[in-house]
């Protein structure tokens, strides 16, 4: 029994230490805060400790992990918490360090991207930061936010509508990135 347990410790261990810098990323998008994006990555992954027989022999078990991420994220914002993008006083954001091949970490711009998103709905920014930053398909984002493949379409266009609204904004879109 010990050993199964220490397998399946070390194998959680592993799948961990390969997708924190992903939920890391995601949490922040979605928290706009680094302490906030550590404490629910945190919250999000005693959850799935807990069911990690299961989760681990899942077809995608980082696709469940987003999605309790996800549902994570929208409980406490459903409880009113609030998120705040940066301390006042602080630029709590200058602290965070972007991993090094992330192209939005290079950007300039960043703060200014990062308070535009803050702007959002918490289902539209859901919506653009799992489909623009993290790249899934429609069909991965609607998993992820337990709803449907339209539900994300409209919440996209309407947070990237939003976005392009925003003065100032446009000149961070790159030539070769998504508009």
């Amino acid at each position: 029994m010990g050993d199964q347990k220490a397998t399946r410790d070390e194998e959680f261990q592993s799948f961990v230490i390969g997708c924190w810098p992903r939920l890391l990323r995601t949490a922040f998008l979605l928290s706009g805060e680094q302490h906030a994006a550590e404490d629910l990555v945190q919250a999000t992954l005693e959850q799935v400790y807990v069911a990690w027989r299961r989760v681990g022999s899942a077809d995608a078990p980082e696709a469940y992990v987003r999605r309790v991420l996800i549902n994570t994220h929208a409980r406490r914002h459903r409880r009113r918490l609030k998120e705040f993008l940066s301390p006042k006083g602080d630029s709590g954001l200058g602290h965070e360090r972007p991993d090094p091949g992330d192209p939005m970490g290079r950007a300039d711009s960043r703060s200014v991207l990062l308070k535009a998103l803050a702007q959002l709905p918490p289902r539209q920014r859901q919506a653009v930061v799992l489909r623009y930053w993290e790249d899934l398909t429609e069909t991965q984002t609607a998993e992820a936010m337990g709803c449907s493949v339209g539900a994300v379409k409209s919440n996209a266009a309407k947070g990237i509508a939003k976005l392009r609204a925003i003065p100032g904004l446009d000149e961070m879109v790159t030539s070769g990135g998504r508009k």
